[in-house]
């Protein structure tokens, strides 16, 4: 008789049957055997109890595993090491231990506490969850060897935020189609991800741009030769910082930096040391593959999974950036043999979790193997994007283990006077030269010395200038005078990764909901991403404001992050869900009540187009569907005629001159081409100019 093991996925499943011998067989539950039911709201009001039920789509699967179930030795619950995973095993528990009852001629009623939540479980004997963060065989055999119980806090803590948001979402939802339009959507996180994209997007209509200048020096030492030139910025007019707004005052001090007499003022030298980053928890992963490979935090976690189910990465999801013993042991013992003792500290780098609620248990994302570079990944299933993924995660954790990064800094200041009136200019130039790579070895160093931008947490810019050696006192001779103009800048739009690093500085998500919160704002058109940047459309606006006006409370940062606390607490057995779920929703229901009586329906603007409809005759205006913005008749119901929307923008083809207009691909994603397509193939992700 076999031992049955359930995980979520093929993937998983064809991994853990390398480890597991012919006594186990090996299913996947094809992730949530039981759900909320879709078609009504499935959670009473009042004690908030969920009614799950086994969806159509899985009754199969189900009954499968009941079978195998019934004829299995032992059963073990090998689902993910999380709050969705713990579900997902006691959802199976449920429905899995009645068919070991009838096996066994016994009643399956025993291993429910009557006075708790009927969902409420306590797996019979043979019944085991066992938990791994990394399928490799020493994993794999330390967790079925210590099996435990199903963690019913962690359950709790997956029912309450799925309950919150089903109450959230089918209550929010029908008054905005009833206000606004049909098909909307509203969510705790999703609706508050779109409050700070819209807010954003305000902030930046309502920026006045300022102008101001700055001036640059070349000076040159007595020694007189280009090795000796090095560029200085003006600082102080007077011992008063140089505030220049405009470009006469700009020109003003120009012409007296052009008969100034230069001297250096004083000189200082110092070591500066840069640490590595620590190793990825999930959403710096997010942040580093948006701006380093330019995916999308979906596809990323998508990447990342199918890497985690393959055995190269540990799990993914994680708040954590602790590292297990024989990670370190690893990781120095590479760092020994690849580059060199010199590189590797005393003792090994330990890091501190920002999240209160990160298990020491669970580790950062790094690779289970170091010996597997990026390059040895090979094979069909693995794409250039699971490469460079991979590649990433290899040397952020490699990295992090090894020695800092040392730079001799020189500081040199210079000051400019002006013969006649008793007027002073000081300047600074700062420069650095890398004195020992350490981990940036890692990421390698270029020809000139300088450093290779590999870690953009880094706030503090390598400045590759060299300075010449220099003495206090010396004359310089002045080479040029470059003044430069400059605008401020608002805020910048949101990009995936600074979204999902504000989220987390707010407190607000969790390293499971990032991905899918972004993919739903795009997919319900409250924003479109252009040239990589969040936008908010017309609809998102709208949305927004309505939310804001009706139900400002519900989608406060702080209100949004404290529920995200309490989650937490109810994780750790701090909390009664139910009693967490009830603080939140009492005060909620009144508010849409009040919305659902006095709110007005707002009239959606109806952008048009200087088109006839050809059917009837109508006026053509834009609707979006599923697959972005189209034309479509006025007279809709009656004319159902649509076509394809070319939107125009203010460029040319630089390959043929013709008009470039704003496209969509099958997934949703802007791009740019020319109107001729296919007689031209023009297509960019940016804007051309």
């Amino acid at each position: 008789m076999q031992n049955l093991v359930i995980v979520e996925s093929p993937t998983k499943a064809r991994t853990l049957s390398k480890f597991l011998g012919k006594t186990y067989r090996i299913e996947a539950s094809m992730g949530h055997v039981r759900d909320l039911p879709k078609s009504e709201i499935g959670v009473d009001e009042e004690n908030f109890e969920p009614k799950y039920i086994v969806p159509r789509d899985k009754k199969k699967k189900v009954n499968e595993l009941k079978k195998l179930a019934l004829g299995s030795k032992t059963l073990y619950l090998a689902t993910d090491p999380d709050r969705e995973g713990e579900a997902i095993a006691w959802h199976l528990a449920a429905l899995l231990q009645g068919e070991r009852g009838k096996g066994k001629g016994k009643s399956s009623k025993k291993n429910i506490d009557k006075k708790s939540s009927p969902f409420t479980l306590h797996p019979s004997p043979s019944i085991h969850r066992v938990e791994f963060h990394e399928i490799t065989k020493d994993a794999i055999s330390e967790a079925f060897e210590h099996p435990r119980e199903i963690n019913l806090q962690l359950v709790d803590a997956q029912q309450a935020r799925r309950v919150l948001d089903r109450l959230v979402g089918y209550k929010l939802s029908p008054i905005l189609w009833k206000k606004i339009k049909r098909g909307l959507s509203a969510g705790r996180v999703q609706s508050v991800t779109l409050r700070l994209i819209v807010e954003r997007e305000r902030e930046i209509e309502a920026f006045n741009a300022e102008e101001y200048w700055s001036i640059e020096v070349t000076l040159e030492s007595s020694r007189k030769s280009l090795e000796s030139r090095f560029i200085a910025q003006l600082v102080t007019i007077n011992g008063e910082k140089a505030v220049i707004n405009n470009g006469d005052l700009a020109a003003e001090i120009v012409k007296k930096l052009e008969v100034s007499a230069y001297k250096i003022e004083k000189i200082t030298k110092k070591e500066v040391k840069r640490s590595p980053a620590p190793p990825f928890i999930t959403s710096t992963l997010q942040q580093a593959s948006g701006n380093k490979l330019g995916m999308s935090a979906k596809k990323t976690m998508m990447i990342a999974q199918n890497l985690y189910e393959q055995g190269f990465i540990t799990y993914m999801r994680t708040d954590s950036v602790n590292l297990s013993t024989q990670a370190l042991d690893m990781t120095r013992d590479y760092i020994g043999k690849v580059l060199g003792k010199d590189f590797l500290p005393e003792g090994p780098r330990f890091y501190k979790s920002k999240s209160k609620n990160a298990q020491e248990a669970h580790e950062a994302i790094r690779p289970t193997d170091l010996s597997v570079t990026a390059e040895k990944l090979n094979g069909d299933h693995f794409t250039r994007d699971h490469k460079r993924l991979y590649d990433l995660v290899y040397k952020r954790m490699v990295a992090s283990q090894v020695r800092d990064a040392v730079f001799d800094q020189t500081t040199v200041e210079v000051l400019a006077q002006v013969a006649g009136p008793a007027e002073s200019f000081l300047l600074r130039a700062i420069g650095s030269t890398l004195k020992f790579p350490g981990w940036l070895k890692v990421y390698g160093i270029s020809e000139e010395g300088g450093v290779k931008r590999e870690e953009e947490e880094e706030s503090e810019d390598v400045k590759n200038q060299v300075i010449p050696e220099l003495e206090e006192n010396e004359p310089l001779n002045q080479k040029g005078i470059k003044p430069l103009q400059h605008f401020t800048q608002p805020s910048p739009r949101y990009t995936e990764a600074s979204l999902v690093k504000k989220l987390e500085e707010l407190g607000i998500g969790r390293p499971s909901t990032y991905a899918p919160i972004l993919s739903t704002i795009q997919e319900r058109f409250y924003v479109e991403k252009i040239e990589r940047k969040f936008n908010p459309t017309s609809l998102g606006f709208t949305v927004n404001d309505f939310l804001m006006k009706y139900f400002p409370d519900v989608f406060d940062y702080q209100f949004t992050a404290q529920m995200e606390d309490s989650l937490d607490e109810i994780s750790r057995g701090e909390k009664e869900w139910k009693s967490t779920i009830g603080a939140f929703y009492k005060p909620l229901a009144g508010k849409l009540t009040t919305a659902e009586e006095t709110a007005e329906k707002i009239q959606l603007e109806v952008e048009t187009v200087d088109k006839n409809c050809p059917k009837c005759g109508k006026q053509l205006i834009v609707r979006t569907g599923k697959f972005g913005k189209f034309l479509a008749c006025s007279g809709f119901p009656e004319c159902k005629h649509t076509e394809r929307l070319e939107e125009k923008i203010e460029a040319k083809c630089p390959d043929d001159g013709g008009d470039v207009v704003v496209r969509k691909t099958r997934k949703g994603k802007t791009f740019f081409g020319c109107k001729n397509y296919p007689d031209c193939k023009f297509a960019s992700w940016t804007k051309p100019k």
